[in-house]
C-alpha cells in the first residue's frame, strides 16, 4: 500500500511539474492575438529576411491596408461625382445647376480624381518630395476654399456644387499627405522588424517611380496655384458693380442683368408713348459692341429711351441651366422686363446672332413690337454653322481649361487687362461663363433654337416695319451671306429699307458711314 501510494505520488508530482513548466513557457508571436504591433506577418522564424523579399512590405500593417481601402473608396466616389459633373455641362439635373459656368467644380473634381489615381499607383513607394508637393497642393486648395466661401458673389455663382467640390479636393489633398507619411512610417517599421534595419538603398525601378510621381505632383501643384490666381481675379471682378439691376428669372434659378436709360413719359404727336429701343447684342457682350453706339444716339437725341440686357452667361448675368435655347433666353428677357415694370412698346435693334433672339422675342410680344432694325444679323438657315459639332468640341475644350486662367492671368500681368475688360470687354471671351453660354448656344442651335425661330417666322405680324443694314464687306466676300441678308428683308411685308454699307465690317457701327446710316434709320423708325 505504501509503495502504491508512493508511485501515485511520484506520478502526480511529475504531472504538476510538467503543468508548471508549461505555464512558465513564453508565448510565441503566433500565439498572441494579432494587433497593430504584432503585424499581419508573424515572425515564427527569428532569422532576418532579405530587404528584397516581397514579405518586407508596409501592407503587413492593418492600418496601411485600411488607408489603401479608403483611397480606393474615395476614388470611386470622386469618379462618380466627376461623371455627374461632366454630364451636367451638357444637361443640367435640377439639383446640380449652378449660376456659374460648371467648369469650375468639374476642374477641381478632375484634379481630385487624378490625385487619387496617382496616390494609389505609387501607394507603396512613398517619398519625402511627394509629401512636400502634397502639402503645397493642400495649402493652395485651402486658400481656394477660403476665397470661394469668403466672396459672396463666388459663393452664389458656384453654389453648393462648387463649394462641395473644393472642400472635397482640399480634404483629399490633406488625406493623401497623411497617407503618404503613414505608408513611409509603415515601410520603415517593417524593414526594421523583418530585416533588422531601415533600408536606405532603392532599386532603379523605385527611383524612376519616385521621379515620375514628383513630376506629376509638381504639375498638380502648379495647377492648384493657377486655380488660386484665377479665383483671385474672379473675386476682383466680382467687385465691379453692374450699371443696371439684376432680376431672378426662371423660377429664381438664375439672375439676368437689365438696364434701361431715358424718360418714359415722352409722347408722340398722337399722344402715344414713344417706343423704347430694346437692344440685343451679337456674338459679344452688348456693352462691348452695340450699346456704346446706341448710347451715342441717345446722347444725340435720336432716341428718347433704350434698354439693353446681358444674355445668360454674358457680362453680369448668371449662366442658365442646360440645355438653353434662344427662345428660353427670350422668355428670361420677358420676365426681367416684367419685373422691372417695362411694358414697351419696343423697337428691336439687334446685331449678328442677336437677330435670332429678337425675332423670337417679337413673336411672343406681337402687339408691343413696333419695328426691327437688323444689323448684319444671322439667318436661321445659317444656324447649322453655329451648331457644328466640331465647333462645339473646341468650345468645350476651352471651357475645360478655363479654370486655369492662363489667358486671363497673362492678360492681367502683361497686358494690363482690367476688371471691365474681363467682365464685358476685350477679354470677356476668356471667362468660363462666356464659354459656357457659347457651348449652350452651339448645342441648341440646330435643334431647339432652329425650331423656335421657324415657329416665330410663322406668327410674326406682317405689317411690322423692318430695316436691314448689311455689311458690305461680308456681302461681297460671301454670296450665301448676301442671299440670306436679302431673305431677312422678307420676314414681314413691311420692308422700310435695306442698306448695304460699303467697306463696313460685320459690326457695321464701327465704320463712320455705318454709324451714320444706322442712326438715321433708327431715328426714322422711332418717328414712324
Amino acid at each position: 500500500m505504501v509503495s502504491l501510494w508512493g508511485k501515485n505520488n511520484d506520478n502526480g508530482g511529475r504531472e504538476e511539474q510538467q503543468d508548471h513548466e508549461e505555464d512558465e513557457q513564453p508565448v510565441t508571436r503566433h500565439q498572441q492575438e494579432a494587433d497593430e504591433r504584432t503585424r499581419l506577418l508573424p515572425r515564427d522564424n527569428q532569422a532576418y529576411l532579405s530587404p528584397d523579399d516581397p514579405a518586407v512590405s508596409p501592407y503587413n500593417i492593418w492600418g496601411i491596408r485600411a488607408l489603401r481601402g479608403l483611397s480606393a473608396l474615395f476614388l470611386a466616389i470622386s469618379f462618380v461625382w466627376w461623371t455627374f459633373l461632366l454630364v451636367s455641362l451638357f444637361v443640367n439635373p435640377p439639383v446640380l445647376h449652378t449660376r456659374g459656368s460648371g467648369f469650375f467644380p468639374f476642374a477641381y473634381t478632375t484634379l481630385t480624381t487624378g490625385y487619387l489615381v496617382i496616390a494609389l499607383l505609387f501607394f507603396s513607394i512613398p517619398s519625402k518630395p511627394m509629401t512636400i508637393w502634397g502639402a503645397i497642393l493642400s495649402v493652395f486648395l485651402l486658400v481656394d476654399m477660403c476665397i470661394i466661401l469668403g466672396v459672396p458673389r463666388l459663393r452664389v455663382e458656384e453654389g453648393w456644387v462648387g463649394i462641395a467640390s473644393v472642400v472635397w479636393a482640399t480634404f483629399i489633398a490633406l488625406f493623401n499627405v497623411i497617407q503618404n507619411h503613414s505608408v513611409g512610417w509603415g515601410k520603415r517599421e517593417e524593414e526594421e522588424r523583418l530585416t533588422g534595419r531601415e533600408e536606405t538603398r532603392r532599386p532603379l525601378g523605385e527611383w524612376v517611380a519616385i521621379l515620375v510621381e514628383i513630376v506629376i505632383m509638381g504639375v498638380l501643384a502648379i495647377v492648384s496655384i493657377l486655380f488660386t490666381l484665377t479665383l483671385i481675379l474672379r473675386a476682383r471682378d466680382a467687385s465691379l458693380e453692374a450699371p443696371g439691376k439684376k432680376y431672378l428669372v426662371n423660377g429664381d434659378a438664375y439672375q439676368v442683368h437689365l438696364t434701361c436709360i431715358g424718360d418714359t413719359s415722352n409722347k408722340n404727336g398722337k399722344g402715344d408713348p414713344i417706343p423704347t429701343i430694346l437692344v440685343e447684342g451679337g456674338e459679344e457682350p452688348v456693352e462691348q459692341s452695340l450699346q456704346p453706339f446706341i448710347d451715342d444716339a441717345y446722347q444725340n437725341g435720336s432716341i428718347q429711351r433704350y434698354c439693353y440686357w446681358d444674355r445668360p452667361g454674358l457680362a453680369w448675368s448668371d449662366n442658365a441651366p442646360s440645355p438653353h435655347s434662344a427662345g428660353m433666353a427670350s422668355d428670361a428677357l420677358s420676365e426681367a422686363l416684367a419685373l422691372a415694370g417695362e411694358e414697351g412698346p419696343w423697337i428691336l435693334v439687334s446685331a449678328g446672332v442677336g437677330g435670332i433672339y429678337s425675332r423670337i422675342f417679337a413673336s411672343r410680344h406681337l402687339l408691343e413690337v413696333k419695328g426691327f432694325l437688323l444689323i448684319d444679323t444671322l439667318h436661321e438657315d445659317l444656324l447649322k454653322d453655329l451648331g457644328r459639332p466640331g465647333r462645339g468640341f473646341v468650345i468645350w475644350l476651352r471651357g475645360i481649361i478655363s479654370p486655369l486662367g492662363l489667358d486671363r492671368i497673362a492678360g492681367a500681368v502683361f497686358k494690363g487687362c482690367s476688371r471691365e475688360d474681363r467682365v464685358f470687354g476685350r477679354s470677356a471671351y476668356q471667362t468660363g461663363s462666356f464659354i459656357r453660354a457659347k457651348l449652350q448656344e452651339n448645342l441648341a442651335a440646330q435643334t431647339i433654337t432652329y425650331s423656335e425661330i421657324r415657329t416665330a417666322q410663322h406668327v410674326q405680324m406682317p405689317d411690322t416695319p423692318v430695316v436691314v443694314v448689311s455689311s458690305g464687306t461680308e456681302v461681297r466676300r460671301n454670296d450665301q451671306w448676301a442671299k440670306k441678308q436679302e431673305e431677312l428683308t422678307k420676314i414681314t411685308d413691311n420692308l422700310k429699307d435695306w442698306d448695304i454699307v460699303r467697306g463696313a465690317p460685320h459690326e457695321v457701327w464701327r465704320a463712320v458711314e455705318g454709324r451714320a446710316v444706322l442712326e438715321r434709320r433708327l431715328r426714322e423708325l422711332v418717328e414712324g
